[in-house]
């Protein structure tokens, strides 16, 4: 059963500094962190109440586990290590709105961050990233949060600096 974590709501939609500062509250929290069961294999996740509506989870991470490229569908979010240490690769570009399948990347748009417990992000709504726990036998475990809840998850592939559109997911699908 999904652990709820009291939270306080803000008056209207929360902000992503209000997402990241539950990230990281609910990331130093060792016992909401350990309620979460590990995988050896596979990804793990517990889905936490977030602050004003957000959607929020707390993600295990076994050895290896990444989620390949990937964005929001439009939501804004932030999340923050719990354990062990996770990588991110995003691209620092404003992507056309809907209707493409493959965009070309200009040169110097990447971006790689390594996040220990207690580091984390905040992005905007056109954030695409992809996040790897790169470590060969560490389990990470790290909370995100999202506003508005994901509405579809759309997945890319990459290959040097094109970015193609492969699948789009609704959240009956997760």
């Amino acid at each position: 059963m999904p652990h709820t974590l009291s939270a306080s709501a803000p008056s209207s939609a929360p902000t992503v500094d209000e997402l990241l500062d539950f990230a990281r509250r609910t990331a130093a929290d060792p016992d909401v962190v350990g309620r979460l069961p590990l995988d050896p294999e596979g990804r793990t996740w517990l889905r936490l109440q977030g602050p004003g509506g957000s959607e929020a989870w707390l993600i295990g991470w076994p050895p290896g586990a990444e989620t390949g490229w990937h964005d929001h569908g439009g939501s804004r979010g932030a999340f923050v290590t719990a354990t062990g240490e996770l990588a991110e690769q995003s691209v620092s570009v404003p992507l056309p709105g809907a209707g493409w399948l493959s965009l070309e990347l200009a040169t110097d748009v990447d971006r790689v961050r390594s996040l220990s417990p207690g580091q984390g992000r905040a992005f905007g709504p056109h954030h695409v990233h992809q996040v790897v726990n790169a470590s060969d036998n560490h389990h990470a475990i790290s909370v995100h949060a999202y506003y508005p809840p994901l509405p579809l998850m759309r997945r890319y592939s990459r290959r040097g600096q094109v970015l193609r559109l492969e699948l789009v997911e609704r959240p009956e699908e997760w």
